[in-house]
């Protein structure tokens, strides 16, 4: 009888999930794997800390990450919510979507996520999920990116991009830029890519078109597969401007945009509000831009930065 009871305690303790250590249960949940993201994570969990929460002291972590599977987005989700997690913190935008669509009772904090709106999140009324917070992006910052196409390259004509249709932002986004860019004489080429294994051959064809920059939009499938986009780019000498300073870091010439780190830093400070008053803060929009270079890469095209650049630092 003591030999049963204890299986079956045995039992109840493996199929329970992680193991509870504190007072919280935080879930995190990765779109895809990613240089990039992994900033943003970094800087969520060491504000996270500075407020008094640390893993596997006073807080339990279940992370997962969906390799850029959607199905398994949810899946995860769903895990998630057959655990009793108090919160879900979502690391771009795929995440969020799929947290608020599958968990709407549980608090959902974005970050690298546009605003609700742009995400296709809002009702007819304009209004967002009542469980989503966090820190979004809007579209502002596209102005100043392809402006800075135009002052690193007087001469450039014809812009390439990819883009993944299946994403709000990324569709939004490529709208504001054709806009922006024939304002400024030039021409957007885009190509869809709806998946990392499509990349390379429509980077190819892209160059193929005579285009003079590669724009890397906002986009996840730009993110999951850089290195491709970037080893044809590099061989063929066309430059690649961004608006995503990890992007920069992987080899991107210059970027205007969000400081991916503070983004999710920032994202951890609202976390860290939501979990000691238990009431959600209001969705906050990122709250540092910037322009970075690539020194290797500014050497390569001969780009001499003025004083509103910041280099980035390995």
């Amino acid at each position: 009888m003591q030999r049963l009871l204890l299986f079956f305690l045995i039992f109840l303790v493996s199929c329970g999930g992680a193991s509870k250590t504190g007072s919280v249960r935080l879930a995190f949940l990765d779109a895809f794997e990613d240089e990039t993201l992994a900033q943003a994570k970094k800087g969520f969990f060491i504000a996270l800390k500075e407020e008094g929460y640390t893993p596997n002291k006073n807080m339990d972590v279940l992370y997962r990450n969906a390799q850029n599977d959607i199905p398994i987005l949810t899946q995860c989700v769903q895990y998630f919510a057959s655990q009793n997690v108090d919160l879900i913190a979502t690391n771009a935008t795929a995440s969020t979507i799929a947290a608020v669509q599958n968990a709407p009772n549980i608090p959902v904090c974005m970050m690298v996520s546009p605003s609700p709106e742009l995400a296709g999140l809002t009702d007819r009324s304009g209004k967002a999920p009542e469980n989503l917070f966090g820190v979004y992006e809007t579209l502002e910052y596209i102005d100043t990116a392809i402006a800075m196409i135009r002052q690193i390259f007087p001469d450039a004509k014809r812009i390439g991009t990819l883009i993944n249709q299946s994403e709000p932002q990324s569709v939004d986004a490529l709208a504001r830029i054709r806009k922006d860019a024939a304002k400024l004489g030039m021409e957007i080429i885009s190509l869809p890519a709806n998946s990392g294994s499509e990349t390379q051959m429509l980077t190819e064809n892209l160059l193929q078109q005579n285009i003079d920059v590669f724009f890397a939009l906002p986009d996840n499938t730009i993110f999951s597969s850089f290195e491709t986009i970037f080893s044809s780019c590099d061989k063929a000498n066309i430059p690649i401007i961004t608006s995503e300073a990890g992007l920069v870091s992987r080899g991107a010439l210059a970027a205007f945009g969000a400081d991916i780190y503070q983004w999710g830093y920032d994202a951890g400070k609202e976390a860290a509000k939501f979990l000691k008053t238990n009431k959600l803060p209001e969705p906050v929009k990122v709250s540092k831009r910037q322009k970075i270079f690539n020194a290797v890469q500014a050497k390569k095209f001969g780009f001499n930065p003025g004083a509103d650049f910041t280099e980035l630092k390995p």
